[in-house]
């Protein structure tokens, strides 16, 4: 019986004038070949957007890497420039302070807080000799202590067997600021007649031989007094002690200076 219908259909034609057999066999086929070509289609457009997925990530990391580099880039200049400043400043106070000095670079820093030092690297084969001053460009650092033949230890100003003669720039009146271990100074042996008030400006008066006159110790933090004596006075130093980077250190002999009204 199928095969009679099978001839029929191939004998009897539909209206459009094609057999009735192979029009059905045609929409069979069609919706068959319409499902193979939507199918291949699905797996073309996730095959297309997983290439496309891929190349992203591929950018994507690239360009993360650029930025990487270019941070990495923008840090160096941004620490070259930093070194640049600190250097002209290093220029500056040299040519304004018309002594003999050589620069050096901090290349390491005492951890113990009962001894503020700190090492740079020059020596005795470029002059250096014990007690010589060591500045910068915001004032007075401290003194070279150890100087081996390529390295020096320098006492900072804030340890606390440091002392260097100072000097109150508005009233003249006299002390010595000593180092207390902390970031304060101490400002002793003031006459109980000087004048002296929070803000004043403390210079180096030359008294000890080692720190030329006139150089920025800081400035008064602090004065308390005890009937007419001075009980504290205090000094916020000039020079950030935690952040140097480079110092000159003081070739030229310091004279002694006498206390202002007296003879040199």
């Amino acid at each position: 019986m199928l095969g009679h219908v099978i001839l029929i259909s191939a004998q009897v034609n539909s209206r459009s004038g094609v057999p009735v057999l192979e029009s059905v066999t045609f929409g069979l086929f069609a919706e068959v070949q319409r499902g193979s070509s939507s199918g291949v289609s699905g797996f073309r457009n996730v095959w297309n957007h997983y290439i496309s997925l891929r190349h992203v990530d591929a950018e994507n990391a690239s360009l993360r890497r650029e930025l990487d580099e270019v941070k990495i880039q923008f840090q160096e200049r941004r620490a070259l420039a930093d070194r640049a400043r600190g250097l002209q400043a290093l220029l500056e106070l040299r040519d304004r302070s018309n002594l003999q000095t050589t620069a050096a670079e901090i290349i390491a820093s005492s951890p113990s807080p009962d001894f503020r030092t700190v090492t740079i690297d020059k020596g005795t084969l470029y002059g250096l000799q014990p007690d010589m001053a060591v500045i910068a460009p915001g004032g007075v650092v401290g003194r070279v202590v150890i100087p081996t033949a390529r390295s020096a230890k320098v006492q900072l100003l804030s340890d606390r067997n440091a002392a260097v003669g100072a000097l109150i720039e508005r009233s003249r009146a006299q002390g010595v600021a000593m180092g207390g271990g902390d970031q304060r100074l101490r400002l002793e042996y003031v006459s109980e007649t000087a004048d002296v008030v929070v803000g004043d400006l403390v210079v180096t008066s030359g008294i000890d031989g080692i720190f030329p006159k006139g150089f920025t110790i800081g400035s008064v933090d602090v004065v308390e007094k005890s009937g007419p004596s001075y009980k504290r006075i205090t000094i916020r130093p000039a020079v950030d002690f935690s952040s140097l980077e480079e110092v000159l250190v003081v070739l030229t002999p310091t004279p002694i200076h006498q206390a202002e009204g007296g003879h040199e």
